[in-house]
């Protein structure tokens, strides 16, 4: 069985590219194999160079590929803008209209095969067929999407299945890209990242969400509506970001776990959002999902630079964590987990994610909900009189109450206050109530999580990275394994607050330290260096819009490696 193949389906908005590529991946993941799924696309309706990667095989995969193996054409652009990236190996599917004279070109009639309309349906059975794929699967997948509210549609998509697969078996040369040994697993769940969070944020506890829709981070609210009946949360569409923000303040302080969804532009709409919550010490989660800037910048692209943003937004000193996932499962888990502590800690907290992460699929276990207790509002059951919402306590935490739900009135400012709540202009309440706020800080330096160390301690080479670049520093890493080099790999998943402790003697004994980061000047690198004092000399960057890959990090490597 081959081990990695990359198959990319190629063409404009609107013709079906991303249909033919979930219809794919579900299949195969129902049929037992392992896949990495990615999309690039431009941000309009229709038109522009939009593709659909499946990375599949034994795996597990974790980053996208850049050579290809199975080129799907749905135009001729396609052809003209990946055929430099083709193994040896490949194949190249295409209408025979625009067919290139290349080895490996399989020119389809799609017009003999059935209507237009019905083109991507003949093409995922075409794959099927190529890559030894059951029926069953791809039959399954596409009755699923139709639902049985359509049972003319499923049957004329059946019928061109069957005549693509009769066409296919008759023309496609012999080839390499067969799968074997696939063991049918029912128990997976193909997610992409926001997807995750939405889920995790649900089994958490969640009930509200306010958002104004940006790319992108949009998806997690569609998911989260999607689920939002059943689960009894509430989900608001408000009328621009500021509104957003305020509203689920407004949802927290009546105490109905709450969160945000945006990107750069709309965050930057929030920040005084932002310094609200921190000045009421209200819980709110904030999801921010990056995209390249500055302005509009790239909407659909992906980038790391929103790190510093993210961590100094809002006027004022006050404590925050920020959280990084950098694979599925951690938007799951760090979402509960980032939900949990703005309870805990009445403070707003951030979840930083990207587009890469939040548009990549992968097939993951099952989780558990019931693993982790639903959050709920953090309520003082045993409140002495008069009650004091702000009142000065060691650790920083002051009693709370929710309004309408005990005898005690509920005050809350966003000017400075006293202990009760009320406007206050005395110099020495000012500096009691900074200090409060700030002694919450250790509540959650607690709480952070240690960044993961793969590999053995004191490499000749070491790679840091956070958030989504994990993936592919971690294939990068085993690539250099394999040529029998000594390489780790460290992993933060939270990039605020930063505890030396959990990591300085790891960064002290790699001999060489190199930071894989998504950004043009090295944020995360100039945090550990400011948190830590540790100065790590060799970066490697990208920020064109595009997500790293092994072969990437391999290439920028060998580079610095002929430098030296």
């Amino acid at each position: 069985m081959p081990l990695d193949i990359h198959l990319l389906i190629g063409g404009e908005a609107g013709q079906g590219l991303v249909t033919i590529g979930q219809l794919l991946g579900k299949a195969l993941v129902r049929a037992g194999y392992e896949v990495f799924v990615s999309q690039s696309y431009h941000s309009r309706i229709r038109g522009g160079h939009n593709t659909f990667a499946i990375r599949l095989g034994a795996g597990p995969f974790f980053a996208p590929r850049e050579s290809i193996d199975i080129l799907v054409a749905l135009n001729a652009e396609t052809v003209a803008l990946h055929r430099g990236q083709l193994t040896s190996q490949a194949l190249l599917i295409a209408d025979s209209a625009f067919a290139p004279d290349l080895p490996g070109t399989i020119a389809v009639p799609f017009a003999e095969l059935g209507p237009e309309r019905l083109w991507n349906t003949a093409a995922l059975a075409l794959l099927g067929q190529i890559l030894g794929l059951p029926s069953e699967p791809l039959y399954q997948a596409v009755e699923a999407m139709l639902g049985k509210k359509h049972p003319e549609a499923l049957v004329e998509n059946r019928e061109i299945m069957e005549k693509s697969r009769v066409w296919a078996a008759a023309h496609v040369p012999e080839h390499g890209l067969t799968l074997t040994g696939g063991v049918p697993k029912a128990d997976r769940l193909l997610l992409n990242g926001n997807e995750a969070i939405a889920l995790g944020a649900l089994a958490g506890g969640l009930k509200f969400c306010a958002f104004y829709p940006m790319t992108p981070a949009t998806s997690i609210v569609l998911e989260l509506i999607s689920h939002a009946e059943a689960m009894g949360c509430v989900i608001e569409q408000a009328e621009d970001e500021i509104a957003a923000i305020n509203m689920a303040i407004g949802a927290a302080f009546a105490g109905a776990p709450s969160m945000v969804a945006t990107s750069g532009g709309g965050f930057a709409l929030m920040a005084e959002g932002v310094s609200l919550a921190a000045m009421t010490e209200t819980p709110v989660l904030i999801a921010v999902a990056q995209r390249p800037g500055p302005a509009t910048g790239m909407p659909t692209r992906t980038e790391q630079a929103d790190l510093e943003f993210v961590l100094h937004a809002g006027h004022g000193e006050f404590p925050r964590t920020i959280f990084a996932p950098g694979c599925i499962e951690a938007c799951y888990h760090l979402t509960q987990k980032a939900l949990a502590l703005a309870e805990q800690a009445q403070s707003p907290i951030f979840l930083l994610t990207d587009q890469f992460l939040a548009d990549s699929s992968r097939p993951v276990a099952p989780f558990d909900p019931a693993a982790i207790a639903p959050v709920t509002a953090e309520v003082e059951s045993d409140t002495t009189p008069p009650y004091q919402r702000y009142r000065l306590t060691e650790n920083g935490l002051s009693p709370r109450l929710l309004p309408g739900m005990s005898t005690y009135l509920v005050v809350a400012d966003s000017d400075e206050h006293d202990e009760a709540g009320h406007i206050s202009e005395d110099h020495g309440m000012r500096i009691a109530m900074v200090e409060k706020r700030l002694r919450k800080f250790e509540i959650l330096r607690q709480e952070t999580v240690a960044p993961e160390l793969d590999g053995e301690k004191g490499a000749d080479l070491l790679l840091v990275c956070w958030g989504s670049s994990q993936g592919p520093v971690l294939e990068a890493a085993a690539v250099l394994r394999g040529q029998g080099r000594s390489v780790a790999t460290l992993h933060f998943s939270q990039v605020w607050p930063l505890v030396p402790d959990q990591f300085l003697d790891i960064l002290q004994t790699a001999k060489e330290v190199v930071c894989v980061e998504g950004n043009a000047t090295g944020q995360f690198a100039r945090l550990i260096q400011r948190e830590a004092g540790f100065a790590i000399p060799t970066r490697i960057a990208r920020y064109d819009g595009l997500p790293f890959t092994a072969r990437y990090i391999l290439d920028r490597l060998a580079v610095m490696e002929g430098k030296a």
